[in-house]
């Protein structure tokens, strides 16, 4: 597929929203405020729709198919929990005979349904295959956007850029070298990182903070 030329001349991956090196919108129709959860980056669920392997991927890429994979899994264990499991059964019960002898005609539809092995069956260990195969493909699928728009992040943007951010401001002045000086003093104990580049200035801090919903992701698959 064809890779997008911005017009500063960098060559940007196909699905690119925002130049990763200028931040100048690549889109015909340019919207209030710049879209800036991957800086930009294109990821690949919204990049590839061809292949077999590319309509799974986008699949298990949706938030809301994750959400609803969790949602019927945690229906599923809330029926498990109706009556014991077959492990759980006096010794020498028969499960076949035991429900229903208990628990009546529901009961026997509870066995008939495989509840009564609910932990265990195929079907719901695939649900859980399937949430954990979610997780990893839908942190993949933004995980690597946002690493190479941290990566590639420019100190020199495009006024443009600059402003369609959420927060800007503007103002002329003459910056004398010793403003400058102080400026970057007062940042840095503010604990920002620094960078220069030609005249500009890019201060960050709290990068790890857009790792937050990834670590929060590698803990559900442990707990899977």
């Amino acid at each position: 597929m064809k890779r997008v030329k911005c017009e500063c001349g960098h060559i940007n991956p196909i699905g690119t929203v925002l130049c990763e090196s200028c931040g100048r919108t690549l889109q015909e129709k340019q919207p209030a405020l710049a879209d800036m959860r991957y800086d930009g980056s294109a990821r690949r669920s919204q990049t590839y729709n061809k292949t077999i392997i590319d309509k799974i991927w986008n699949f298990f890429s949706s938030v809301k198919v994750g959400i609803w994979l969790i949602i019927i899994t945690l229906a599923a264990s809330a029926f498990g929990t109706i009556f014991p499991q077959e492990a759980y059964l006096p010794p020498g019960a028969q499960a076949d005979t035991y429900y229903k002898d208990q628990y009546g005609t529901f009961g026997h539809i509870y066995y008939l349904l495989g509840l009564h092995h609910l932990y265990g069956s195929w079907w719901f260990l695939l649900l859980i295959a399937s949430i954990g195969i979610s997780l990893v493909i839908c942190s993949l699928d933004r995980v690597i956007p946002l690493y190479k728009a941290l990566k590639n992040q420019g100190v020199k943007r495009n006024p443009v850029f600059l402003r369609r951010q959420r927060l800007f401001s503007q103002s002329e002045t003459e910056l004398t070298g010793q403003t400058k000086e102080k400026i970057i003093t007062h940042l840095k104990k503010k604990r920002y990182r620094i960078r220069e580049k030609e005249g500009s200035l890019l201060a960050e801090k709290g990068r790890f903070s857009r790792w937050g919903p990834y670590v929060n992701h590698i803990g559900l698959i442990i707990f899977l």
